[in-house]
């Protein structure tokens, strides 16, 4: 019976020894290399570290990060990433979070670490990676783990400003792995190209799938993104098969016409998430690359990482909006109305999830675990926890569940309710906009709309004007060069009401 992510690492080490697990620009490692790392990494640690204890990570984007967070699990304990390229007042904010006494750092990040004011102990990954395994001790470490004991905590952006650390099962992980893996079909032939941060919640596919099914993954520099050319050259020199990214990665690629430079010549599955897909976009995609399959996702961190999907079977249109499908296996929906009774076919109702993929809650905020993961008001029976994704959806008439924007993105505007992702929507079939975001001001109480294009902001209000009602039109219109973005890719929605 497997219990934990080790007993996938153990059994596929076994039958791949030899195979590429993870490549980056400079290197590779096999299964093999890469299981005897995860067991000098945990000898040390284990000799070092209390079983149980979370462990932080400050590692760059190669390939010794992910033998980082298995040689933690392999010492018993889990593992907290942090990218090094953050902020450091971002960073000094997870490390309060997590109040850890250990961290683990390459030599390359060891001087950012030590401008972080961390009190606990510091160890170096280079000078421990020689550490000779010691079955024993690895066996003692690792016999306290169970399906529900924490794997990694992620970081999230909170709405008080203070990141939340989402903790995440062996067991939850497992499930969500291996529901993907059913529906993307991947195998030991498959070629992962990564592009999400270590640290965020999409790497964990990249991360977690080779070591199910003895697939690789080729950690992609960041740099490539803004070069298609240099980019696609990347995926086609490692016959790359297989692409789980952020949205906003696949429709940059669109934007700046990449299928001009080439294209992926081994490409056969593209899973996208993070965000809603623009079709006008995901057409180019479809275009040029007829045989590929597309997956649209959504979900939460708090769901471990995506809890529904949709596989789009036909060509996209530019005005289409996907939808966000069906639950994966081992996760279930709901839709709850504001008196907690379910939404009935067509209306619309909070996506609430529920099963076994479920987080563990938040590090160390009991209290905003009790309000986020509560239980489900359908049932009066018995315990059944679902997590309150604060989204809007609604089940359309072939069954399939949209996502029709968050309930904090609804305000009230001149005595009316809007939502700010239907003038999103509403901006993106403007000729001219290539990328958009709507926020509301609420102290002067104007309705603003920032893009990218070559739109005049006076053709995007008499758009709106002739689509929409009158109070729909923004009254502030911001054309940017482009968007600020944060790590992980998103819109920096803070630097941006910066500028109301």
């Amino acid at each position: 019976m497997q219990t934990s992510v080790l007993d996938w690492l153990d059994e596929t080490a076994g039958r791949y020894p030899e195979k590429t697990v993870f490549s980056d620009q400079e290197s590779s490692i096999s299964f093999a290399e890469f299981n005897r790392l995860t067991r000098s990494i945990g000898t040390y640690l284990a000799s070092a570290v209390p079983a149980g204890s979370p462990v932080m990570v400050l590692s760059g984007r190669h390939i010794l990060t992910p033998a980082c967070f298995l040689g933690i699990v392999r010492a018993g304990c889990f593992y907290a990433p942090l990218d090094a390229s953050m902020p450091q007042a971002r960073l000094r904010q997870s490390i309060r979070v997590m109040q850890a006494d250990y961290m683990l750092v390459d030599r390359t990040d060891l001087e950012t670490a030590a401008q972080l004011d961390f009190g606990g102990q510091i160890f170096v990954l280079e000078d421990i990676l020689q550490t000779p395994p010691d079955g024993k001790l690895l066996e003692g470490a690792a016999a306290g783990l169970h399906e529900q004991s924490p794997l990694y905590v992620i970081f999230t952006s909170g709405s008080t400003g203070v990141p939340k650390g989402v903790i995440t099962s062996h067991h939850s992980l497992m499930c969500y792995i291996d529901a993907v893996r059913r529906v993307l079909q991947a195998d030991e032939t498959d070629v992962f190209g990564s592009q999400s941060p270590l640290d965020y919640i999409a790497a964990i596919r990249d991360i977690y799938l080779p070591l199910r099914t003895g697939a690789s993954t080729v950690i992609i520099p960041r740099s490539e993104f803004s070069m298609p050319g240099r980019l696609f050259e990347t995926l086609n020199r490692n016959r790359v098969t297989a692409l789980c990214w952020s949205a906003a990665g696949i429709g940059l690629l669109a934007k700046l016409h990449a299928f001009e430079a080439g294209r992926p010549q081994y490409l056969k599955k593209v899973c996208f998430s993070g965000s809603v897909m623009p079709c006008r976009y995901l057409k180019i995609w479809q275009q040029n690359l007829p045989g590929v399959m597309f997956v649209n996702q959504y979900g939460p961190t708090e769901a471990t990482a995506s809890c529904t999907y949709y596989v789009v079977e036909r060509e996209v249109t530019d005005d289409m909006v996907l939808p966000i499908g069906v639950p994966y296996e081992n996760y279930s929906i709901l839709l709850l109305k504001d008196d907690d009774t379910a939404a009935r076919p067509g209306e619309l109702g909070e996506i609430c999830v529920g099963g076994p993929c479920l987080a563990l809650g938040y590090y160390g905020d009991p209290q905003k675990t009790a309000e986020s993961f509560v239980q489900n008001p359908l049932n009066a029976n018995y315990r059944e926890l679902i997590y309150r994704t604060g989204d809007f959806g609604r089940y359309n008439e072939e069954g399939l569940l949209e996502f029709h924007g968050r309930k904090d993105r609804q305000i009230k505007h001149l005595g009316h309710r809007i939502e700010l992702d239907e003038i999103e929507a509403t901006a993106q079939k403007i000729d001219g906009v290539s990328g958009c975001c709507a926020l509301y001001d609420k102290e002067k109480e104007k309705l603003c709309l920032f893009y990218t294009g070559e739109a005049a902001p006076k053709e995007i209000v008499v758009y709106f004007r002739g689509v929409l009602p009158g109070f729909m039109a923004p009254g502030k219109v911001i054309r940017l060069e482009h968007f600020p973005v944060l790590p992980n890719g998103k819109t920096d929605i803070q630097a941006l009401k910066k500028q109301l």
